[in-house]
């Protein structure tokens, strides 16, 4: 979403709030650490990271860079390194003042953030493709286990090679810097790549599917990878002496609880989701089932493993439930308002001085390239085995190279956890910044060819596509909402997964249909077997608007509801005034037209001359389709003709006026002699009946129905209209 012009000064203004704050007090804040003083150092910090991360994050989507770096660039830039640690009034130390030598954030601030770290894996795991994983299985287990094996070893043995040119000491391969820079350069973040071969329409291709299966085997080996270091790290640190057999027993412990948990997690799904079903509304179910995260996340770190590891359970183990995307659509905003807190504080945690010098720049970016290396060669070798040629195994490659948000909660972790140097947190920021960014352009030109990356051609299973066309759209809408109050009445849970493209998910047990409407069409994605459900839903649906349609023949007393209009309320100053879509040129006060056709036209070819619509015909059958449907001739000599097209942008108003009056088919009979035609665009949101409803209590005012019948030329109708004065020559 772009920028607006009030948008900096309004930034402006929140960024500099808290010194406001100081300035209007009587006496400087006491420095005095005590818990309210904390509490209002985190509402000020809180708000002012939410502020800072979300213009960070547009303004990189953009310049076409992901979200999630501007996010991080901007608490670079608030943190405590830069403009946090400087002194203003009111802060002697700054907004974000350094808070130790070993960690620079306050307790509080960073139990927000692993708050939101857990509330993000916990999404990963809800939106974890387990079915992809099982189709494509044997390929993206190859270049899962290639990709975080290559990473992982030459993460650990690069540090190792520089780190008495880094560190100014030898270390080891089981030092934890090293070990927590191999397990950070193995991680991978495919969503930046999905989103791409979602674009190129790609997603289902043999590479698309395999990076996304890969992905699933990345994130698991990575969880694993990230909790025997831990393991490890943990022994070294009580002072106990490292062996294989130990790392053999902790890699042993670390897999059999994440092992027995996941299988029990994904055994019991089906009945979590019962249990939680019956919590009263979605809200509910979301929130229960986010506070079993939280448990499971504290049980995790008990037994000597990340809270993020047990996070990634839950949502995994709920993701094939039927519940998964009524929690993903109600933790929505809590996720955007979370997550962002959290790239940006970690961003904070970038000490620029510690990684300004050219030691540490240079092996930045060295460590930077062995990543990319690692994972391209780590996970396109593999897929070499596989059908893939060298063009598909290239692209695998680049598809799994982006380490994003779970490579920075990884750093997080061992930042935290004392496992390196904060300098060493920088560079693996680097390490993130330059693989997420360089993957983009590099993979949409490896797709832009349109040669195979396969051997062999490969047959993928296709979902089915059912499609049932109408005449109208309009009977389309009706029968869309139908159909998903049909599903919901059979128990299903309907989420919306796109707004634009009216994309909807319904899901019931182990049941997923696919669903959206386009144009005159309903269309659904759907395995075969559920061809028979489908067709039911559809007939009892039409069933259901036949049903509607012959109440709809009874006698309706529009005359009543349309006298209704023009009945006058008092509802104090108007919020939609003609002034806002009418001009004075667009008046005609003395129509040549002597039927309704021509009436209509006249108004039209006016706003067609005037630039108000770009194309008459258009616009002529919207106005005209509107008036065969019921005519908008009301009493008292008004007629307000009018209809939705995007031959207009925006409301588009004109007014005629037709003294001795034509025959309008008004609800009272009698000649219409008032002609106010409206447009308003069809697929772009307007206040078009709040605007019409504004119209017809100004104009039940007899007075100024006289007034107007009066008049003499197009500037005086403008003036009585409106109230307002406008020079139109």
């Amino acid at each position: 979403m772009p920028f607006r012009k009030k948008t900096l000064p309004f930034a402006i203004f929140f960024l500099f709030l808290p010194a406001i704050a100081m300035a209007l007090t009587s006496e400087p804040a006491s420095a005095e650490t005590n818990m309210t003083h904390r509490m209002m150092m985190l509402a000020i910090q809180l708000g002012l990271i939410t502020v800072a991360a979300k213009l960070g994050g547009r303004l990189f989507e953009r310049l076409n860079i992901p979200a999630v770096l501007g996010e991080l660039s901007a608490g670079m830039l608030i943190g405590p390194y830069a403009l946090g640690g400087i002194s203003i009034y009111g802060f002697e130390h700054g907004i974000f003042p350094v808070h130790s030598a070993s960690f620079p954030i306050s307790p509080e601030l960073y139990g927000f953030a692993s708050i939101a770290a857990i509330l993000l894996l916990f999404m990963v795991g809800l939106e974890t493709d387990i079915n992809l994983f099982k189709r494509f299985y044997r390929a993206g287990v190859a270049v899962g286990i290639g990709g975080v094996f290559f990473s992982f070893a030459l993460g650990d043995l690069t540090m190792v090679f520089f780190g008495e040119y880094v560190l100014g000491r030898s270390i080891g391969i089981m030092h934890p810097a090293a070990l927590f820079l191999g397990a950070i350069s193995s991680a991978t973040s495919v969503g930046i790549t999905a989103r791409i071969l979602s674009e190129k329409q790609k997603i289902a291709s043999p590479e698309g599917v395999t990076i996304l299966a890969g992905a699933v085997i990345d994130d698991v080996l990575g969880i694993i990878v990230l909790a025997i270091v831990l393991g490890v790290i943990s022994v070294s640190q009580a002072g106990g002496i490292i062996n294989w057999f130990d790392i053999n027993l902790i890699a042993v412990r670390a897999i059999g609880i994440w092992l027995i948990v996941t299988f029990t997690g994904l055994t019991i799904a089906g009945k979590i989701s019962s249990i939680l079903r019956k919590c009263q509304g979605k809200t509910a179910i979301a929130v229960m089932a986010l506070s079993l995260a939280l448990l499971l996340s504290g049980f995790f770190e008990q037994v000597g493993l990340a809270m993020i590891i047990g996070a990634y359970v839950m949502g995994l183990s709920l993701s094939k439930t039927d519940i998964n995307h009524v929690v993903q659509d109600q933790l929505h905003f809590i996720y955007h308002f979370l997550v962002p807190i959290f790239f940006c504080v970690m961003g904070m945690l970038v000490n620029f001085t510690a990684i300004s010098s050219a030691p540490l720049l240079i092996f930045g970016l060295i460590y930077s390239l062995i990543a990319i290396f690692a994972k391209v060669i780590g996970s396109g070798i593999p897929a070499l085995f596989f059908n893939f040629n060298l063009r598909g195994a290239l692209r695998i490659g680049v598809g799994m190279l982006p380490r994003g948000e779970v490579a920075l909660i990884m750093a997080g972790v061992g930042l935290a956890a004392g496992a390196f140097e904060p300098k060493l947190f920088g560079v693996s920021v680097l390490m993130v910044l330059i693989t997420t960014m360089a993957a983009p352009p590099v993979l949409v030109n490896l797709l832009k060819s349109p040669k195979r990356g396969t051997r062999k051609s490969v047959k993928t299973k296709e979902s089915t596509k059912l499609s049932f066309p109408f005449p109208t759209e309009e009977i389309t809408d009706l029968l869309s909402t139908k159909v998903l109050k049909t599903f919901e009445s059979e128990g299903f849970f309907v989420s919306l997964i796109d707004l634009e493209r009216q994309h909807y998910q319904m899901r019931k047990e182990n049941v997923i249909v696919n669903y959206n409407q386009d144009a005159k069409t309903l269309i659904f994605q759907i395995d075969d077997s559920e061809i028979p459900l489908i067709n039911t839903i559809m007939y009892e649906a039409i069933a259901e608007l036949e049903k509607t349609i012959q109440g709809l023949q009874k006698p309706i007393d529009t005359v009543k509801i349309g006298k209704k209009l023009l009945q006058s309320t008092d509802t104090g100053q108007m919020k939609y005034t003609l002034s806002e879509h009418l001009t004075a040129d667009v008046i005609i006060p003395e129509l040549s037209a002597s039927s309704k056709k021509d009436v209509l036209k006249e108004l039209l070819h006016r706003l067609k001359k005037k630039g108000k619509i770009a194309d008459f015909d258009q616009a002529w059958e919207a106005i005209w389709d509107r008036e065969e449907t019921m005519s908008t001739g009301m009493e008292h000599g008004i007629a307000i003709p009018h209809g939705r097209t995007d031959t207009v942008s925006e409301i588009v108003c004109a007014v005629g006026i037709k003294k001795e009056g034509i025959d309008f088919g008004s609800i009272d009979g009698k000649p219409s002699r008032i002609f106010v035609l409206i447009l308003t665009p069809k697929t772009k949101h307007s206040p078009f009946l709040q605007f019409l409803s504004q119209i017809s209590r100004k104009l039940s005012d007899q007075t100024m129905r006289n007034r107007l019948l009066e008049s003499r030329d197009s500037k005086e109708l403008y003036e009585i209209l409106t109230g307002e004065y406008e020079d139109i020559y």
